[in-house]
């Protein structure tokens, strides 16, 4: 009985822990910028720039018809922006939905791109209940904030 309490306790001390590590993580993040919905990739991705200085990590996410600086053949200011985006630890986001549509070729996509896939269908087991992440993501890859990961795969569903 009493090693069951302790184990309860351990288990509530480190998924207090979790909490706070990835509340002070999201805190530490800007936020998710879209491209495509009413605004161009240039707009989104220089007001990420403005809005977080000093290498804080932040999302542009992009929507068709705006992924054009998102694809190895952009060139001039277009793919400037997309570098500085880079430099200044910003995440390149695009749909997996786009790409298994033929709206965006996978092969084409400048390096640091990255595919994120929105919410499973209804009856789907990819994405276990209580779960942020699916098995195969790269959890570095995506917003630490639950708010901003509902958004993200809400815009790719």
């Amino acid at each position: 009985m009493r090693l069951t309490v302790v184990r309860i306790a351990c288990l509530a001390v480190s998924t207090a822990a979790l909490t706070m590590t990835t509340r002070a993580m999201a805190q530490s993040e800007g936020g998710l910028y879209i491209a495509g919905a009413g605004f161009s990739f240039q707009v989104a991705a220089e007001r990420a720039l403005a809005q977080n200085p000093g290498g804080r990590r932040f999302f542009v996410l992009s929507l068709p018809p705006e992924t054009a600086a998102l694809i190895t053949s952009a060139t001039g200011s277009r793919a400037r922006l997309r570098e500085r985006v880079l430099a200044a630890n910003g995440v390149l986001l695009v749909c997996q939905r786009d790409i298994d549509n033929g709206k965006l070729n996978a092969a084409r996509l400048a390096p640091g791109v990255v595919a994120v896939r929105g919410w499973p269908q209804l009856g789907s087991n990819d994405l276990p209940d209580g779960q942020r992440y699916f098995a195969n993501e790269n959890t570095a890859d995506l917003p630490a904030a639950n708010e901003a990961l509902r958004q993200l795969r809400s815009a790719c569903t």
